[in-house]
């Protein structure tokens, strides 16, 4: 019995030194495992005293970013806000219910934004390019015409311009054709914007190493006039009668009968009125180039994407959702009210189409490209391009606008 009692009391002792042995590894696990969280503490702040992995530079600074979202939804965003809508135009360009509508892609997670910017892109310009990039219409023109006869250019219908969208992400195979003279890379931008900047032609893809004559040369702006589908606009000017109406361009566009330049070096005071007034008035375009800009900051900053397709529906969103609220925030219904002006003889028409002996719309021959129907088109196009007519008009706009405005200037 004792030798059974011993062997027992041998085990007894032997797990108590066991679990003393365990017990000590784990307080000196446990020890260890608290001098590490104090060895990685005492880094993580030497590194948040430091700016990056460089010693020296000042530290981070905390700009509290949750509270910051917190502030400023309610400054703009709840329906009690601490701003106004005036200061909500301010910040935010647009106006807020015209906001809210856009506002759902703002809330994505940046895993499904690039996804989903190709989608909206796409919505925008299947919904809404019927109505936001239209030809101008009968009511369009006639409201067109009546401010720039106010202007003293009776006849125009507004100005054209280009601009060039840098391209960041340019294909190496492609950046010979799309470098532009300053040595980046872009795409170019042809538009016609009205005196309230709403844009009324929008043609995007050109590469950035051509000018502005040679976007016109690929433009389909006046293709309606080749057709002969173009509203007829009749005004008279200087005790002459016109027939078409015109677009105010810079000096690189050709002298044809839908343009009406300026005069490169003025002499008299009648040049120097007209050309100040006609790079006033041209500036339109240059300023809703500036309002696209600054509204949007995809388009006012480098492109990123690779696809032109991708960067052609972009700039056209931009453009459409940029119209949205040039019709949201200017009042189209008031009613303009233009002085009499006994000096100004001038009388503009807008005739939807042209119409025939019997009462009837007249119907246009079909541009095939056959050599049977090819003359009526060639026909159109060699009085567009008349350099007479250009000239002629511009010495009598010149006249009518300092009989008109001449006394202002003095």
């Amino acid at each position: 019995m004792s030798d059974m009692e011993d062997v027992l009391d041998r085990q007894e002792q032997e797990r108590r030194a066991r679990r003393r042995r365990r017990a000590a590894s784990k307080r000196a696990q446990r020890e260890l495992d608290e001098q590490l969280g104090v060895a990685v503490a005492i880094m993580e702040e030497e590194n948040q005293s430091r700016r990056g992995s460089r010693e020296g530079r000042t530290s981070n600074v905390d700009r509290h970013r949750h509270s910051r979202g917190k502030n400023l939804l309610e400054d703009y965003f709840i329906p009690q806000s601490l701003y106004s809508d005036v200061h909500f135009r301010a910040r935010y360009r647009m106006q807020p219910h015209l906001f809210n509508k856009v506002d759902e892609i703002a809330r994505m997670g940046k895993s499904t934004i690039l996804e989903s910017l190709v989608r909206f892109c796409d919505a925008v310009e299947n919904l809404y390019t019927r109505d936001y990039l239209r030809r101008p219409t009968p009511r369009d023109l006639q409201r067109l015409l009546q401010k720039t006869e106010s202007r003293g250019f009776p006849g125009m219908i507004g100005s054209i311009d280009c601009i060039h969208w840098q391209w960041k992400n340019c294909p190496s195979a492609w950046q010979g054709d799309y470098g532009n003279r300053k040595g980046q890379k872009s795409i170019i931008l042809e538009a016609v914007a009205g005196f309230d900047t709403w844009v009324w032609h929008a043609f995007f893809g050109v590469s950035g190493s051509q000018n502005d004559l040679n976007v016109l040369g690929q433009s389909p702006v006046f293709n309606d006039i080749l057709r002969g589908e173009c509203p007829c606009v009749t005004y008279e000017v200087n005790n002459t009668v016109y027939q078409n109406g015109y677009y105010l361009a810079d000096g690189i566009y050709p002298r044809w009968t839908t343009f009406v330049k300026s005069i490169p070096h003025p002499r008299s005071q009648k040049e120097k009125f007209f050309a100040a007034h006609q790079e006033g008035y041209r500036k339109d375009v240059e300023r809703c180039f500036g309002i696209l800009q600054a509204r949007w900051a995809i388009i006012r900053g480098a492109a990123r994407l690779f696809d032109e397709e991708v960067l052609r529906s972009i700039m056209m969103t931009c453009i459409i959702l940029h119209n949205m609220i040039v019709e949201d925030e200017y009042d189209y219904d008031v009613e303009e009210v233009y002085e009499q002006d006994p000096m100004n003889t001038t009388l503009t028409r807008i005739y939807e189409k042209p119409v025939g002996p019997n009462g009837e719309p007249v119907q246009h021959d079909p541009l095939i490209r056959d050599g049977t129907f090819m003359h009526r088109m060639i026909e159109r196009y060699t009085e567009m391009q008349s350099s007479y007519i250009h000239e002629h008009r511009q010495v009598d706009l010149m006249e009518h606008l300092w009989a008109v405005k001449g006394n202002e200037g003095q």
